[in-house]
């Protein structure tokens, strides 16, 4: 990836991080960590990954932030000096629960 596209990447991350939890007075969208976000190379799209402090909550979490992404997007555009702001669309990150079963195995193998 271009360094320009990881620039924008990592100042989505803040932005967002912020929006979501100082301007969106949802319920269901409380305690989101953003971990990553990735921008296509047109500019034109954003992953936005997430993890959900609550996983019982997860897909009504995941439900609601795909309704404030629009609402996300119109605050970004604001707050980022960008010509365009990609689409967002806010992915589960798996990364977490994929780390965590990998240590619970390796507990295992030591044991």
């Amino acid at each position: 990836m271009s360094i320009k596209i990881d620039r924008i990447g990592n100042i989505l991350v803040q932005e967002i991080s912020y929006i979501l939890s100082t301007q969106i007075k949802d319920k269901d969208i409380s305690f989101v960590t953003v971990t990553d976000v990735k921008v296509s190379k047109d500019l034109g799209h954003a992953k936005v990954y997430v993890t959900i402090l609550d996983d019982s909550k997860k897909e009504l979490t995941l439900k609601s932030l795909k309704n404030a992404s629009g609402f996300v997007r119109r605050a970004l555009y604001d707050r980022v000096d960008l010509r365009h702001v990609p689409e967002i669309e806010f992915v589960y990150d798996e990364s977490i629960d994929y780390g965590k079963r990998i240590e619970s195995l390796i507990d295992n193998l030591n044991k």
